[in-house]
């Protein structure tokens, strides 16, 4: 099934989703707009339960968790271009569920560098929505590095700790990034975190949780190859670039949505706000600031599903636009209201502190654009060879 249609004759390239794929957009908004209104998400926000349990259920029973996940794994056996459709409806609803950690991250580890017997004990369960996945990089503030890393392993264990770890209080299993002494350093290692120590961690979006994992003497069994964790590290991180990219777009959308409507209904001097030139120009630069991304988002999109050499440079152009994007629409969409965008009965709340959360969880923009200068200075280097 084609996709995106890319025409490599031409001198540029267009792309476009087929009608299966609009139809399945149409779809998922459809049930979010029906099952996450923004009470749902308010409602995380400001309780005691880390995600809401009954939208994670309903999303497993359509399937959307085992979209990518082949059929020999109880998976759809889905592309990625129909993952990036819903990842940039569950961003506009900014639907309080881990689902991002689970697909974008473990699945992703786990298809990826698991063995088949791996991939047979973890992926029907994720398929089925009856494991939770995330993935454990950091260990707090500052860059990781392999020379930075503190987490060690043992024999079929590990042992230190990792934070903030998404969704780490109500995960199920974990991809842990471990220092080694072989190779470049670094190795994966997948934990079944049943008895792992788990601190809950406060982050700017409640809706979102997060945890500190502290491993002792951990049961932990290697997830590809020992020492080529780094390497393995910034191939998975690519990947989940272009998804929490479509994520972004998603969300930037939305605010922008909400910020049209509230100009067209808010008046002052006895006419719309929206018919004020500073409103105008406010709106007009958040609509080509998220054109930007989600063009930039097509081209990630492309270069993961069809498994292109351009990945890393794609990845990276889609990431800082998509931040850039979503933080810039949240910011304005509080403007646009006023000095009510900055109370608490709002829902503008919601798109900043998403975007702000999503603008740090796999690495800051700042991260992100040295990734991007590097993945630009070998796409030039290969052209010149």
């Amino acid at each position: 099934m084609t996709s995106i249609f890319l025409n490599r004759k031409a001198t540029r390239l267009n792309f476009e989703f087929s009608e299966e794929q609009n139809q399945l957009r149409d779809q998922a908004q459809g049930f979010l707009n029906d099952n996450c209104p923004p009470a749902a998400v308010r409602k995380v926000l400001e309780g005691d339960e880390s995600y809401d349990k009954q939208l994670w259920q309903s999303i497993a029973e359509l399937g959307w968790l085992s979209t990518v996940i082949p059929e020999a794994y109880d998976g759809l056996g889905l592309t990625y271009y129909e993952l990036v459709v819903i990842a940039e409806e569950l961003g506009r609803a900014l639907a309080p569920v881990p689902f991002s950690s689970t697909v974008y991250l473990a699945t992703e580890a786990i298809l990826q560098f698991g063995s088949d017997e791996q991939k047979q004990r973890w992926l029907p369960r994720i398929a089925r929505g009856e494991s939770i996945g995330t993935f454990a990089f950091g260990e707090g503030a500052g860059r990781p590095s392999p020379k930075s890393l503190q987490t060690v392993a043992g024999t079929n264990s590990i042992s230190g700790s990792k934070y903030p770890v998404p969704d780490g209080d109500i995960a199920d299993v974990a991809i842990v990034v471990v220092k080694c002494d072989a190779g470049d350093g670094v190795s994966l290692y997948l934990v079944d975190l049943q008895g792992v120590q788990r601190d809950a961690v406060a982050t700017l979006d409640p809706s979102r949780s997060h945890a500190r994992l502290t491993f002792s003497d951990s049961p932990a069994e290697l997830l590809g190859v020992a020492g080529a964790g780094w390497a393995m590290t910034n191939q998975l991180l690519d990947r989940a670039a272009v998804l929490f990219a479509w994520e972004q777009v998603g969300g930037a959308q939305a605010a922008l949505e909400q910020a049209k409507a509230y100009a067209m209904d808010r008046y002052a001097f006895g006419r719309p706000i929206a018919g004020f030139q500073a409103i105008k120009h406010k709106l007009a630069n958040v609509y080509v600031k998220n054109t930007l991304a989600r063009s930039n988002g097509y081209y990630g999109a492309w270069a993961l599903a069809e498994g292109n050499a351009e990945l890393a440079l794609a990845a990276a152009t889609a990431r800082v636009s998509a931040t850039q994007a979503f933080y810039f629409a949240s910011k304005e969409n509080i403007q646009t209201h006023g000095g009510m965008g900055f109370t608490w009965e709002f829902d503008c709340q919601f798109y900043y502190r998403r975007a702000k959360l999503l603008s740090v969880n796999i690495g800051s923009e700042s991260w992100w654009q040295d990734r991007l200068i590097t993945a630009y200075e070998q796409s030039n280097q290969v052209q010149a060879a």
